[in-house]
C-alpha cells in the first residue's frame, strides 16, 4: 500500500498494470456501476477498506446487508477462499491478508445499530417537502408553518412539534393571510395526511432528539485507521423516498457544516451514495440543481461522493459530468435501450486504442470493471480492463451475534439509544390552548348559579323552585304590523324547531326592512 494512492486491481497476463485511485483527487467524487451481480458491492467494499487504512473516514450504506462483513476479518474457511488467493496472485497484490476494520453500525430504526436522528428544522422545508411529495401551495404553507416557527422561538424537533404547529396554522389563518399569502385549510390537512403516512413508515424514531453529530462519523482510531460508518439499510429501502432523502439530508449537512480545506492532500471523509437512482426517480429540478451544486463544491471541504447504481443514465448528466474517478462493471444490452445506455456508457470515458470500450463493458466478467481515475493535474487515465482485487474482510454478511458484540464495542455505545424531548413547539402551543382556554370561559349566569345551587343542594328546597313566572315580552308600540306578526308567528311555533325555521323563512325578510 502507497501512501499516496489506494490499491483497485489489475495486473496479470491480459491485464494491464496495476489500477489505483490517487488520494489527492479522491475528492473529485467518482461513480461505480454495473447490472446486478457483476460485483459493485465489493468494489464499494476494497475502497472502503483501503480508505480506512488511508486514515479516511468513510460512510456507506448497505442496503442487503452484505457490507457488514467489513466489521469482520475474512477467512481460509470461506468457501470462496481459493478464489480470493488466486485473485490476488493474478493481479500482484502480495500485501493480500485478512483484517477487520472499525465499523460503526448505525440504524434509522435503532435495531441494527447506533440510532440516527435529525430534527425537523434541521431537515428543513426543502427536504421535507420532497420526502412528502408535496405541491407547489403545500411547500408553500410548509415554508409559512417554518417560518412561524422562527419569528415565535418555537423548537420543531419532532412530528408532533410540526402536525401541533399545523394545527395552530390552521386555526389563525384567516389573520395570517395578509402578511403570509393563502393558507389553505385544505393543504395543511394534505401535509398532515402525509405525515401521517411518514409516521407510519417509521419516520417517527427518525426524528428527534439526539440529533447526530457529524463529528462522530468523521474521526479515526487511535491507531489511525478511518471509521467505517455503514447504515443499515435493508428496512429503510422498503421506503424509497425516506431513504434517498435521509442520505440527502447528510449529503447537506456536511456541505453546510464542514470548512473549507481546498485541495488536501486525502479526503477528510468519503460518502458512498447507493441506489443512487433512488434518488433522481421524479425529482424537481430544484432539487438536481441542489445536488449539483453540492457535488459541485463540497470536494473543496474534503469531500468525495461516489454514487453507486445500475446504470451511468440514472445519473442526470450535469451531476455525471462531476464524477472523475468511474468503475463500470458489466450492462447487459438486451433492448434497444440498454444498447444506447451502453454506447452512452462507453463515450464518458477516455478511449483505450487496445479494445473496444463498449465491448469491453458488455464483456467483463463478474469481480471485473472497466476503470478509470484522474491522474496528474487530474486528467482522466485511459480506460482500462481491470480485474478488481480481492477484500480483506469477509465477503457476506455477519450473524446478528457478531454485530450485537460490534455495536456493545462501538465507542459511541448509550450516546444515541435514549430518546430526548425538550421543551418544543408541541408544548408551548400546549400550554398557550390552555392559558386562551381559561381566558375565554365565560362567567356564570344568575339563572346557572340558581340550576348549580339547586343541583347542590338537593331538590324541595327554596333553590330548587322558580323564583318568578316566566312572562311574555309583548311587542313594542314602535313595531310595525309586520315585524309584530313575524314576531308573533315565531311564538307560535311554541318549539325550539319552530323558532329555528322561523328564523330560517324571514332572515331574509327582516333584512329588508
Amino acid at each position: 500500500m502507497e501512501k499516496d494512492r489506494i490499491f483497485v486491481g489489475g495486473g496479470g497476463l491480459d491485464y494491464a498494470d496495476p489500477q489505483s485511485l490517487i488520494l489527492k483527487y479522491a475528492n473529485r467524487h467518482g461513480l461505480i456501476a454495473g447490472a446486478t451481480g457483476t460485483g459493485k458491492t465489493v468494489t464499494l467494499q476494497i475502497l472502503a477498506e483501503s480508505f480506512s487504512k488511508q486514515g479516511v473516514p468513510v460512510f456507506l450504506s448497505d442496503v442487503k446487508g452484505d457490507l457488514s462483513g467489513l466489521a469482520v476479518p475474512g477467512s481460509v474457511d470461506h468457501k470462496l477462499h481459493d478464489k480470493l488467493v488466486s485473485r490476488a496472485s493474478t493481479i500482484g497484490f502480495d500485501d493480500f491478508g485478512y483484517e477487520d476494520f472499525p465499523v460503526v453500525f448505525w440504524d434509522m430504526f435503532g435495531e441494527k445499530g447506533h440510532p440516527v436522528r435529525t430534527t425537523i428544522s434541521e431537515m428543513g422545508p426543502l427536504l421535507l417537502s420532497r420526502l412528502l411529495e408535496l405541491t407547489d401551495a403545500q411547500e408553500g404553507v410548509l415554508n409559512i408553518a417554518f417560518r412561524m416557527a422562527d419569528e415565535n422561538g418555537m423548537l420543531l424537533l419532532d412530528l408532533k412539534d410540526l402536525q401541533s404547529l399545523l394545527v395552530w396554522l390552521g386555526e389563525n389563518s384567516s389573520d395570517l393571510t395578509l402578511r403570509y399569502g393563502n393558507i389553505s385549510k385544505a393543504s395543511i390537512g394534505a401535509i398532515q395526511r402525509r405525515l401521517i403516512v411518514l409516521e407510519n413508515q417509521g419516520a417517527l424514531q427518525f426524528f428527534g432528539e439526539p440529533a447526530l453529530n457529524l463529528d462522530d462519523m468523521i474521526a479515526t482510531t487511535p491507531g489511525g485507521q478511518g471509521r467505517v460508518n455503514i447504515l443499515a439499510a435493508d428496512r429503510l429501502m422498503q421506503s424509497p423516498r425516506l431513504y434517498a432523502t435521509f442520505l440527502l439530508w447528510m449529503l447537506s449537512e456536511l456541505f453546510e457544516n464542514l470548512p473549507e480545506v481546498g485541495d488536501p492532500d486525502k479526503p477528510k471523509f468519503v460518502f458512498f451514495f447507493d441506489e443512487a437512482h433512488l434518488l433522481f426517480d421524479d425529482a424537481p429540478k430544484a432539487l438536481i440543481d441542489k445536488v449539483e451544486q453540492v457535488a459541485r463544491l463540497i470536494r473543496s471541504k474534503g469531500v468525495g461522493v461516489y454514487f453507486i447504481t445500475q446504470n451511468p443514465d440514472d445519473v442526470p448528466s450535469d451531476i455525471l459530468g462531476q464524477l472523475g474517478n468511474r468503475f463500470q462493471h458489466a450492462l447487459r444490452a438486451f433492448t434497444p435501450r440498454d444498447q444506447k445506455a451502453l454506447r452512452a456508457a462507453a463515450e464518458t470515458f477516455r478511449p483505450n486504442p487496445a479494445f473496444d470500450t463498449v465491448e469491453a463493458i458488455r464483456d467483463v466478467g463478474v469481480g471485473e470493471a472497466v476503470v478509470s481515475t484522474l491522474v496528474k493535474k487530474g486528467v482522466p487515465s485511459i480506460v482500462e480492463r481491470t480485474l478488481i482485487r480481492p477484500p480483506s474482510s469477509r465477503l457476506g454478511p455477519i450473524s446478528d451475534a457478531e454485530r450485537a458484540t460490534v455495536i456493545a464495542a462501538s465507542p459511541l455505545a448509550g450516546l444515541y439509544e435514549a430518546k430526548i424531548d425538550r421543551d418544543s413547539a408541541f408544548e408551548i402551543l400546549k400550554r398557550k390552548a390552555a392559558a386562551a382556554a381559561e381566558l375565554e370561559e365565560p362567567e356564570d349566569e344568575p339563572a346557572t348559579r340558581e340550576f348549580s345551587s339547586a343541583r347542590r343542594y338537593g331538590s324541595g328546597t327554596k333553590y330548587s323552585r322558580a323564583t318568578s313566572k316566566p312572562t311574555t315580552k309583548r311587542s313594542s308600540r314602535g313595531d310595525t304590523a309586520t315585524q309584530a306578526f313575524a314576531k308573533s308567528l315565531a311564538r307560535s311555533f311554541g318549539t325550539q324547531l319552530g323558532r329555528s325555521l322561523g328564523r330560517g323563512t324571514l332572515g331574509s325578510f327582516f333584512k329588508k326592512l
